[in-house]
């Protein structure tokens, strides 16, 4: 963002924040969805080809507790496929990010990163014919 490489941020799934990460976004534009604002319809208009990184630690931790900071009231599996799955624009990469495997003891995080990159890859090959 500092080095103006990105058009646009937008953060979804946001449990905690303080001023100084107030601050930051305000400062760069960053868009910020926070899970107390959080609805099942919520859609985003976006005018370029997308990155997505999906940071498992903002999924609720009943469903990915393999991260290194659980905080609970996060989103669901389902919540987060929805999300992807009502992207319009290609989808030009991705990252399934903050996975912490000594923290997922039943691998059930592993299996929803794993869920996570198929679902983004199957967007990516929808939108390319």
């Amino acid at each position: 963002m500092e080095e103006k490489l990105v058009k646009r941020l937008v953060q979804v799934g946001i449990r905690t924040i303080n001023g100084h990460q107030r601050e930051q976004a305000a400062r760069f534009g960053v868009e910020i969805y926070e899970m107390k604002d959080w609805r099942d319809d919520l859609e985003f208009g976006f005018d370029t080809p997308l990155y997505i990184s999906v940071d498992v630690d903002g999924l609720d931790p009943a469903y990915a507790p393999g991260v290194s900071h659980r905080e609970p009231g996060g989103l669901s599996t389902r919540q987060a496929i929805d999300l992807i799955h009502r992207v319009k624009q290609p989808i030009v990469g991705a990252a399934i990010v903050e996975f912490n495997p000594r923290m997922d003891s039943c691998n059930i995080t592993a299996m929803v990163g794993a869920k996570m990159l198929k679902e983004i890859s199957g967007q990516m090959l929808a939108k390319m014919n």
